[in-house]
């Protein structure tokens, strides 16, 4: 079945050129030119990913990815105009996977859907089943769901990619540059300090106490990593 993919951008152009090379490559697609119709079709509808740009009439990108997230874990890319950082990192702390710089290339497009999405898992039913237990937090890797406590938790595509980096090599020390290249798996030219915000989403989930951590902890001037401790 083929994924399919919501287009938001207010710029008829971006969204024709876009949808034009994804339905060549096999995607469905479909589009909203605002932030309350890129809503109205998200929850009406069933989206494999998001592409979201955060320049919006009526609600903007990030409020969309907002609300989106208090529902779904659906992999959402974010596009941005700006060259701030702080526009980049407010859209990772509102649970964005990635962001895309205008003006862009469509193959780079393209390039970090088809990663994200091979990411984003098999249903287990195609999977062997495999969990991965640790004090009280069971991860499934297959069907790619958490639970704490026997309490399910909801991350996103990354946060998950992340936690499994993790889980799978406790014990290791990872860099911030290593994580970059072994999650995102692309030539990223963005900030390191991503990475942080994504560490930092991760444990205010997964964390009793984020000041205090069980799972993640933070070797000084080097990177992070998973306790080794059962």
């Amino acid at each position: 079945m083929a994924r399919k993919i919501l287009l938001v951008d207010d710029e008829p152009l971006i969204v024709k050129g876009l949808k034009y090379s994804l339905e060549h490559d096999g995607y469905e697609t479909d589009s909203a030119a605002d932030g309350e119709e890129a809503l109205e079709k998200f929850f009406s509808g069933k989206f494999d990913l998001v592409l979201l740009d955060v320049m919006l009439p009526k609600l903007d990108g990030i409020e969309v990815c907002q609300r989106i997230r208090e529902k779904s874990d659906v992999p959402i890319i974010m596009l941005t105009a700006k060259g701030e950082d702080m526009d980049k990192i407010l859209g990772f702390e509102y649970g964005a996977d990635d962001y895309i710089t205008k003006p862009f290339n469509v193959i780079e497009v393209k390039t970090r859907i088809k990663a994200i999405l091979r990411r984003a898992g098999t249903p287990a039913a195609t999977e062997n089943r495999k969990v991965i237990r640790v004090h009280d937090m069971e991860v499934n890797v297959a069907n790619r769901s958490v639970s704490l406590g026997g309490k399910d938790i909801r991350l996103t595509a990354k946060e998950f990619d992340l936690l499994q980096l993790f889980i799978t090599n406790r014990g290791k020390v990872f860099s911030r540059e290593t994580m970059l290249e072994t999650v995102w798996k692309y030539d990223y030219m963005g900030d390191a300090r991503t990475v942080d915000v994504h560490i930092r989403r991760l444990r205010e989930k997964i964390e009793r106490n984020p000041a205090q951590p069980e799972f993640i902890f933070t070797k000084w001037g080097v990177g992070y990593y998973f306790t080794d401790k059962d």
